[in-house]
């Protein structure tokens, strides 16, 4: 094997990298906004330099070999070096208009975030926000956001954190439903009545016994993983189900119900990365969220 690492192009390695994460070419060409044909040049022209083969092809997917195994952890490291120095340079930028890119679940996405990033626009003209409505944890490490809104605390070092409230989540109903089923207030006067499920698993059967509800799997009319849909779901009588209170307040029709149940509390975290806390425009729309979301909106 003549490895030699300085005269490998960088987009190679990119090509490499992304192939390897992804474990196909046409992922890898997406991400990287390449065709297909252009990154399998690529990723034959650093196997024919180094003189090794780092993938195996199986069927339509792209497995590592042991020796591209190897040679991942490196060129890995050399990636994030890379995405640091972008980092630092994003950070220094003093620049008040750009990009910035926000994460939010998705009920956080299309309920919070669209009055606050209104707001800012006017306030800030050369801002635009590109929001990210994923219920997956935001990579900020790898760029895949500049700032996220997370239910959870960050323990990465190179991350900050502003926790901006305890939010919480209260029991609704639509007025159809109560006119069926009646308005129920307590853990006891659930038994029996549909809710609306979040998961098959039981993991969210589980949080709501936790919770004090004796419920059961039959005691879910229907699923919805993503809050957005769990919440249109609710709205269309299906069954009870748990919203943040400052968007059910603002959703005609709906109810409180199981008034005497404890409210369900989650932190709402800020988070971005610390060299990008230094560039004006991060610290504008990071500002900007935290008052936003601290008033619910």
């Amino acid at each position: 094997m003549h490895l030699c690492m300085n005269d490998l192009d960088w987009n190679w390695l990119k090509a490499f990298l992304h192939t390897a994460q992804s474990g196909s070419l046409s992922a890898a060409a997406r991400k990287l906004g390449l065709t297909q044909p252009t990154l399998s040049r690529q990723v034959a022209a650093i196997e024919r330099q180094m003189g090794v083969t780092l993938f195996e092809r199986v069927g339509k997917s792209m497995v590592p070999t042991p020796t591209g195994l190897d040679l991942l952890e490196h060129a890995r490291a050399m990636g994030n070096a890379a995405e640091a120095l972008g980092l630092a340079a994003n950070g220094r930028s003093q620049a008040v208009g750009g990009v910035v890119t926000v994460s939010a679940s998705d009920a956080v996405a299309a309920h919070l975030l669209p009055v606050i990033v209104r707001r800012l626009r006017a306030q800030e003209p050369g801002i635009a926000i590109e929001v990210i409505s994923s219920n997956a944890v935001s990579d900020l490490l790898r760029r895949e956001a500049d700032i996220a809104i997370r239910h959870v605390k960050p323990e990465q070092p190179e991350l900050i954190a502003r926790l901006v409230r305890e939010a919480q989540a209260l029991f609704y109903a639509s007025e159809s439903w109560v006119q069926t089923y009646g308005h129920p207030r307590t853990a006891t006067d659930a038994a029996g009545l549909p809710f609306v499920g979040s998961d098959r698993n039981g993991r969210y059967l589980a949080y709501l016994r936790d919770h004090g509800l004796n419920l059961s799997e039959d005691s879910f009319s229907c699923y919805a993983d993503h809050s957005v849909t769990h919440w249109a779901l609710v709205r269309q009588g299906l069954g009870i189900g748990a919203m943040m209170d400052e968007i059910a307040r603002e959703t005609p029709g709906m109810v409180r119900v199981l008034d005497d149940v404890a409210p369900v509390r989650f932190p709402i975290w800020l988070v971005t990365h610390r060299e990008l806390r230094t560039s004006r425009r991060i610290r504008v729309v990071f500002e900007a969220l935290a008052e936003g979301l601290a008033n619910g909106h």
